[in-house]
């Protein structure tokens, strides 16, 4: 499997003038607030979605001032709604370090949220980049959304597989369908591959959900242990839906009424791990992980050979191969 550093090396140095160009866009006249965003600069994750944006501009076409608005641009976004989202589920941790809202208070981390989706809106008008801030603020839209149908249909229990690939397009791969897109618009890509990147971020996208819905029953491929967190939080995720699909009536009712009234108990969420196992679950959602993944790589072929598409064919194998 590719590593992370193989792959950001086509980019290597677009990435690191990316770093001190989202440092100033981070930057307030407000002490706190500079406190603050410093902290969250700091304990940044593994870049995933600027990488995207850089690796498919130079696929594309090449590496342009725009681009590095569109990767400013998505990462201020995208970190406006983490801490938000932090809020909401009332989390203290974030990758492994405190979050803002335990760190500074819930009123604090909403205000923190709002200045970062602004200074988003102002680089973007700033910079005349409307063409960019249109495909954000329609990811941003379509998170939202895909947020609220998984928790509507929560309630209920009765997510179809249907409904589940619209939320995962929508909460998840939307986001990175703009990395690929916005990347493809910044390097001077005509509209039709602009379309067919903003597609193939869509379908790693998907992949990339099922992959991480996978390792709440143990990674997938029995590696690690599985942590039932999605069964505690009642979520319907692909391998449960498909084993309920494949379930007898009485089976179904005992399932859902131990994931509505008994998710708290350690030995019924692993009779539910175990059964979504045994009804193959797992193999399903890998096959239709990897028909995804079979998708996005078919997208890719069309581009001419680069370094550049051959780190994207990597990033690819990485979303699916990770092991967290």
């Amino acid at each position: 499997m590719p590593t992370v550093d193989s792959i950001k090396a086509p980019v290597a140095e677009e990435m690191q003038m990316f770093e001190s160009r989202f440092r100033q866009a981070m930057k307030s006249n407000t002490p706190l607030l500079d406190k603050i965003t410093h902290y969250i600069i700091k304990r940044k994750g593994k870049q995933m979605r600027p990488l995207f944006i850089f690796l498919t501009a130079k696929a594309t076409g090449s590496v342009t001032d725009s681009t590095y608005t569109a990767a400013s641009l998505i990462e201020l976004l995208h970190t406006a709604t983490l801490v938000h989202d932090d809020v909401v589920d009332d989390a203290n941790t974030r990758r492994g370090f405190f979050s803002i809202n335990a760190l500074w208070k819930n009123k604090i981390a909403v205000l923190v949220g709002d200045y970062l989706l602004s200074q988003g809106l102002m680089l973007s008008i700033d910079n005349g980049e409307f063409r960019l801030l249109k495909i954000v603020s329609k990811a941003v839209k379509e998170m939202s959304e895909g947020e609220l149908l998984q928790i509507e249909k929560a309630r209920k229990l009765n997510i179809t597989e249907e409904v589940y690939y619209d939320i995962i397009r929508q909460k998840t791969a939307s986001l990175i369908s703009a990395c690929c897109e916005s990347g493809a618009a910044s390097s001077g890509a005509s509209e039709e591959v602009q379309v067919k990147m903003s597609l193939f971020g869509q379908y790693v996208g998907m992949a990339f959900q099922i992959k991480d819905d996978l390792f709440d029953y143990g990674n997938g491929d029995n590696i690690g242990k599985p942590t039932g967190i999605d069964i505690k939080e009642r979520k319907l995720t692909l391998p449960l839906i498909h084993a309920l699909n494949q379930s007898s009536n009485g089976q179904r009712r005992k399932i859902i009424n131990t994931i509505k009234n008994h998710n708290e108990d350690p030995k019924r969420v692993k009779e539910v791990v175990d059964f979504v196992v045994s009804s193959s679950g797992i193999a399903y959602s890998v096959q239709k992980m990897n028909e995804l993944q079979s998708k996005a790589l078919a997208i890719l072929e069309e581009l001419p050979e680069s370094e550049a598409k051959s780190a994207l064919r990597g990033l690819v194998e990485y979303t699916i191969s990770r092991k967290k």
